[in-house]
């Protein structure tokens, strides 16, 4: 889209959290930051047409029957949070709100690093964008307690998933993505 432009990267105009996205991480992405960027997203061309700059939230008809739509399937990242997160972002402001996604992003990183036997990306991606963000510390620190640096990383992946899973539970979190029934 022709003059349009994203400074905020990390969290798409919808409200998804971009920087925890597998897709995004794999480069497959294309974004929504203007320029080349997702030229087939119904989203961002609605808010060039509004008028809204960033995020969906700057405008007048937020939340709209098109995001209402979204939320109810899940693609590679949860949508019913979407809504929940631009309101949130306009509480603490984007720059804080940035700054707590990078916080996720960093333990991410630490999973995908350490705790990844090349089957775990969504699952932690998933963990780390559903849970509280102090949830996902104290389960972070937990596993880095847990697993000693020598095991071999499958055990390692396997305990790491255990401890989330148990730290979503006591949350009352679902780590599984809602996804539309495919049609008949």
């Amino acid at each position: 889209m022709k003059d349009f432009h994203r400074d905020h990267l990390q969290f798409s105009q919808c409200g998804l959290n971009c920087l925890l996205c597998p897709m995004s991480l794999g480069g497959y992405c294309p974004g929504c930051g203007g320029g080349e960027g997702n030229q087939s997203c119904a989203v961002a061309r609605c808010a060039v047409e509004q008028g809204v700059g960033e995020f969906c939230s700057r405008c007048g008809q937020f939340p709209c029957e098109r995001l209402g739509k979204m939320v109810e399937h899940d693609s590679f990242l949860p949508h019913d949070r979407m809504l929940r997160d631009l309101e949130r972002a306009g509480e603490l402001g984007t720059e804080v709100y940035i700054t707590q996604l990078k916080g996720r992003r960093a333990i991410l990183d630490r999973l995908l690093a350490g705790y990844n036997d090349g089957r775990r990306k969504s699952f932690y991606c998933l963990a780390v964008y559903l849970l509280e963000l102090d949830s996902l510390q104290r389960a972070f620190e937990e596993i880095q307690a847990s697993v000693p640096a020598d095991r071999p990383v499958k055990e390692k992946a396997i305990t790491a998933i255990g401890i989330l899973k148990k730290a979503a539970e006591t949350d009352g979190v679902t780590l599984k993505l809602n996804k539309k029934p495919k049609e008949k």
